[in-house]
């Protein structure tokens, strides 16, 4: 009998013991679900304006019933040329912002600076606390006397502004997680610290590399006010420009406006779609010290 009621006792225990997974209630989800259609209903409206024949955006129907492809055709004849400009000024501010960025956060991260690191690394962080306006009226003054308005290299070189800082802080973090012994075993290899970055370093900190290129490319890709103030012809003009003068005061047809901001939001949805998981990772890689 005295071994009959431990058993039934810990076969009750075991039936209520928890499994560490909470249950799923039907109103979160339906809770979820409306959030998230609330989030992407502006992004349907886009579209589904974009699809119209012709009209106001306020009197569209909410489903495109009698849709049509005529705005994306006059989006890419007005704009096509703008959206090229932006793509190749987003993938210059890129690798420029990379090879800038990816040596000094190594030699932050593994050389000794002593109190001049935390000195280098405050200086950076200052640099994305000023006002983008007051660096854009600077950078115009000078650009102007050394004769880089209107050049797709000054565009290139304005938008790193931005990208280098953050990706020096995201990879150092990054690159100070990787234990100092495996690039002391290169070094005992043979390998010098130019062998032991390219070798070593770089493969391992690849989501760290995807991570910053990403947001740099949202950085120059959704630029504004380097483009406004840069720029003083049609003949660079990147997209966020083109679709500010596509707007004007009087809009009789919305749908080539909205088409052409749907084409201007595919690179950046398609790429955070594909890096998401190399986002995550370099996000958090530094997290944690190794």
């Amino acid at each position: 009998m005295s071994a009959v009621v431990p058993a039934r006792v810990g076969a009750a225990a075991a039936e209520v013991r928890p499994t560490g997974k909470a249950p799923r209630r039907p109103v979160h989800t339906v809770i979820g679900i409306l959030i998230l259609a609330f989030m992407l209903f502006p992004l349907y409206w886009m579209i589904n304006v974009s699809l119209q024949p012709a009209g106001n955006a306020v009197a569209t129907p909410w489903l495109p019933f009698d849709f049509t492809l005529r705005g994306y055709t006059t989006a890419i004849a007005d704009q096509g040329r703008n959206l090229v400009t932006s793509l190749l000024i987003s993938l210059g501010a890129v690798v420029f912002s990379l090879v800038v960025a990816t040596p000094a956060a190594y030699a932050m991260a593994h050389f000794k600076f002593g109190r001049w690191a935390t000195v280098i690394l405050f200086g950076i962080l200052i640099t994305q606390m000023v006002p983008p306006i007051v660096v854009t009226n600077a950078v115009y003054s000078v650009y102007s006397d050394l004769g880089m308005l209107n050049t797709l290299g000054g565009l290139i070189l304005a938008d790193s502004a931005a990208g280098i800082p953050f990706s020096i802080i995201l990879m150092r973090a990054f690159m100070g997680s990787i234990p100092a012994s495996i690039v002391e075993a290169a070094y005992v290899d043979g390998a010098g610290h130019v062998r032991a970055f390219f070798s070593i370093v770089l493969p391992m900190s690849r989501n760290a590399l995807i991570t910053a290129g990403l947001f740099t490319f949202l950085f120059a890709w959704g630029d504004f006010l380097f483009a406004l103030t840069l720029t003083t012809t049609e003949d660079l003009r990147p997209i966020t420009l083109g679709l500010y003068t596509y707007v004007g005061s009087f809009v009789a047809d919305w749908s080539p406006i909205m088409a052409t901001a749907v084409l201007s939001s595919l690179p950046a949805i398609v790429l955070l779609v594909l890096a998401q998981r190399y986002v995550a990772a370099g996000v958090t890689g530094g997290a944690v010290k190794s």
